[in-house]
């Protein structure tokens, strides 16, 4: 079983959309065992997005800065998803990073739709909605980052039967 985490953004906030991208997850078997509401600080988000996501060697100053900006703009949703294959479970239905890519049917698809380029030219961060974990690793690291040890739950669903194989837990 995988843990991931999801970062429900001021857009998905602000456009009060979080309970729809939520059930998204939800249909599909995905277990919520962590959330919170928080309006971080700048330091809490320069060690999510660099010292654990690489962000400025990555995509450059510029964009790290405009993002970190963006993200104090209003509160977020912590969320950590449980279940088969997590991590990239929740990669294809949130969808590509850049919404106007993003296929029909994925969050950022089916909700956003601003370009790159259209953010690079007015100096903005892309609203994209949601951030999830790129992988096990930083999910692991992620989730350390954003949830003590006695806010993650264990639980049964009625899911389990359905999502999780014979004799495993």
């Amino acid at each position: 079983m995988e843990r991931t985490l999801i970062i429900l953004k001021p857009d998905a906030m602000q456009r009060a959309i979080v309970g729809d991208i939520i059930t998204r997850f939800e249909r599909i078997g995905l277990k919520i065992v962590g959330a919170k509401v928080l309006h971080p600080s700048e330091e809490h988000y320069y060690y999510h997005y660099e010292t654990i996501g690489k962000m400025i060697s990555r995509r450059g100053q510029q964009a790290f800065d405009v993002t970190i900006e963006y993200m104090q703009t209003g509160p977020i949703l912590a969320v950590v998803l449980e279940g088969v294959g997590a991590v990239s479970v929740v990669r294809k239905l949130v969808g590509t990073t850049e919404p106007k890519s993003a296929e029909p049917g994925t969050i950022r698809g089916d909700y956003a739709h601003i370009s790159f380029e259209y953010a690079n030219a007015k100096n903005l961060s892309i609203p994209n909605l949601v951030h999830a974990s790129g992988d096990l690793k930083e999910a692991k690291l992620e989730i350390k980052h954003w949830f003590k040890d006695d806010e993650l739950f264990v639980y049964p669903s009625v899911h389990d039967k359905f999502t999780v194989a014979s004799g495993s837990k």
